[in-house]
C-alpha cells in the first residue's frame, strides 16, 4: 500500500461511526484527517486543521435552526457522510461534513486545511489564482479560501465523502487523540444569540493554517 509522507497509509476510509456521530463529537475528531480533492490535474490532499460544529435544530447558528428544511439545507437532513456545500455573500463557497442520522440536521464546517506536500500546494495555488501578499498559509486558512484552492463549489453538494475515489472524499490521517486541540467560540455568528459563545470551534494548536487564534481558547479534553 502507498504511504503518505512515509508514515500514514493512503486509501483508508474514516470509520462509519464518525459520520453517524453528533456534529459536536465529530468536529474535533476530523482534525488531522485528510481531505482529498480529485481534479483533472490530479489529486490534492490536505490535512484538516480547523473545524466548527453546527449541531441540530436547536443551534441558532445553524442553517437548519428550528427544522428549517429548504432546497439549500436539504443535504443537512441526510444521513451522515455527505458534503454540504453552500454559497455565502454571493461569492464564497463553504464545505461541511454532514453527520448524524437522517432527519437530524448536523454538519461540521471545515474552516482550514494544510496541503500535505509541495505538489498539493502548487495545485491549490493554480486554482486560487493570484494570492494576497503575506504568509503562505493564506492559501487555505479560511473556509472560502480552501474551497477556491480545491475548486469546491455547489456542484459537489451532496457528494459522498465516505466513498474513496470520488471527486471529494475523506481518508484517515492522524489520530485526533494525539493532537494538541484547542476549542473556542465559532467565528462571525453574532446572530446565534446565546449559541454564539458556545465553544464549538476546534483547531490544532500551533498550526500556521488555522484561520484565527483565540487567546481565550482552552484545551479540548477527550472524555
Amino acid at each position: 500500500m502507498k504511504k503518505n509522507n512515509g508514515s500514514t497509509p493512503l486509501n483508508r476510509p474514516l470509520p462509519h461511526s464518525l459520520y453517524s456521530a453528533a456534529a459536536l463529537e465529530a468536529a474535533p475528531l476530523l482534525l488531522g484527517q485528510t481531505l482529498v480533492r480529485r481534479t483533472e490535474d490530479g489529486e490534492i490532499r490536505c490535512r484538516i486543521v480547523e473545524t466548527e460544529s453546527y449541531g441540530g435544530q436547536e443551534d441558532k447558528g445553524s442553517h437548519a435552526f428550528g427544522g428549517r428544511r429548504t432546497a439549500r439545507t436539504e443535504t443537512m437532513f441526510h444521513a451522515g457522510g455527505k458534503a454540504y456545500v453552500y454559497l455565502i455573500y454571493g461569492m464564497y463557497h463553504c464545505v461541511n461534513v454532514v453527520t448524524g442520522p437522517e432527519n437530524d440536521p448536523q454538519a461540521v464546517l471545515i474552516r482550514a486545511v494544510e496541503p500535505l506536500t509541495s505538489r498539493d500546494a502548487d495545485r491549490m495555488r493554480l486554482y486560487r489564482g493570484k494570492l494576497p501578499a503575506g504568509k503562505p498559509s493564506n492559501l487555505s486558512n479560511g473556509p472560502g479560501k480552501l474551497c477556491r484552492a480545491l475548486r469546491i463549489d455547489k456542484s459537489l453538494n451532496g457528494c459522498r465523502l465516505d466513498r474513496i475515489g470520488g471527486p471529494l472524499y475523506l481518508e484517515q490521517g492522524e489520530s485526533a487523540a494525539g493532537l494538541p486541540i484547542m476549542q473556542s467560540p465559532r467565528i462571525n455568528i453574532p446572530y446565534a444569540e446565546e449559541y454564539a459563545g458556545k465553544p464549538w470551534r476546534f483547531y490544532i494548536e500551533g498550526n500556521p493554517y488555522v484561520s484565527v487564534v483565540d487567546k481565550q481558547a482552552v484545551p479540548f479534553l477527550y472524555k
